[in-house]
């Protein structure tokens, strides 16, 4: 599964790609983490260019902090173009604590992996929080 990385995210992913794989789950399941540089997709576009792009690369966005307010909301663009089909976008509910607690950050990965395992059930839940 290929993860698009908020650019809000990108050292907070070093940290978190980095205890996935010591945790030893990248034998188990492919998950790679692309950063909006490695994709050429400007760090100030809106969510609905970003959520498209996502959808359209068949990549999860995860997020710590898109807006959920405006016509180009993330919130506003899942109510109008998420369809059954649509993959969740994944939202970290504490970047700080992802950092700072390994509890906190195995926890995330656990929910995360679950996601990847299952994404099929977990398409078109538009928003899903973790830990």
């Amino acid at each position: 599964m290929i993860f698009l990385i908020d650019h809000n995210l990108k050292g907070h992913a070093l940290v978190f790609f980095g205890a996935i794989a010591t945790q030893g789950w990248l034998d188990i399941v492919p998950i790679r983490f692309v950063m909006f540089a490695e994709i050429k997709l400007p760090i100030d576009s809106d969510d609905r260019v970003v959520w498209r792009f996502a959808q359209e690369n068949q990549m999860i966005l995860l997020t710590a902090n898109r807006s959920m307010k405006g016509k180009n909301s993330l919130e506003q663009v899942m109510r109008e173009e998420n369809t059954s089909a649509s993959l969740p976008v994944i939202t970290i509910g504490s970047a700080d604590r992802l950092l700072n607690d390994s509890e906190y950050r195995s926890q995330c990965i656990e929910s995360l992996i679950e996601i990847v395992l299952d994404v099929d059930s977990y398409r078109g839940a538009r928003r899903i929080f973790i830990p």
